[in-house]
């Protein structure tokens, strides 16, 4: 804020605003780069699943299912997981993508385990397996009758 005094000994305050003019264009600026970056980083893609995709699956009992691309899903042990994405993802080099699915009423823990998991075994991305809803379940929203 500027004051000063005048000829005859008056106050006039004046506010200076280009600092805050030259942060909100700094500001403008930012969003103006970030916002394309963060909205092209989140794509939806509908794609069928394929032979040769590796899809790590949670049953409803928290079980591990892991189909390593060749289309047979088996069991993982009990604490053999990341071993097993290990082996996987250790002799790929280009191709790091995990499929992940999960059953719906699933608590958080376990899929947020199982990522984290995936992760430290050398999976770089990981893509989520969704179902469309039915049309018996009544449109959008499911408030038709069953």
């Amino acid at each position: 804020m500027a004051i000063q005094i005048g000829e005859k000994g008056s106050l006039n305050a004046e506010p200076n605003v280009v600092p805050m003019i030259d942060i909100m264009l700094v500001l403008l600026i930012i969003f103006m780069i970030v916002t394309p970056v963060i909205s092209a980083g989140f794509q939806a893609e509908a794609r069928p699943e394929e032979s040769g995709d590796v899809v790590l699956g949670i049953d409803r009992a928290g079980q591990f299912y892991l189909d390593p691309g060749t289309g047979e899903t088996g069991i993982v042990p009990e604490g053999q997981l990341e071993t097993m994405l290990t082996q996987i993802y250790g002799a790929r080099t280009t191709d790091k993508i995990l499929y992940f699915k999960a059953d719906q009423n699933l608590e958080f823990a376990k899929i947020q385990e199982g990522i984290d998991v995936a992760r430290s075994a050398g999976v770089r991305v990981i893509a989520a397996i969704t179902e469309e809803l039915r049309e018996e379940r009544g449109g959008l929203f499911g408030g038709g009758a069953p």
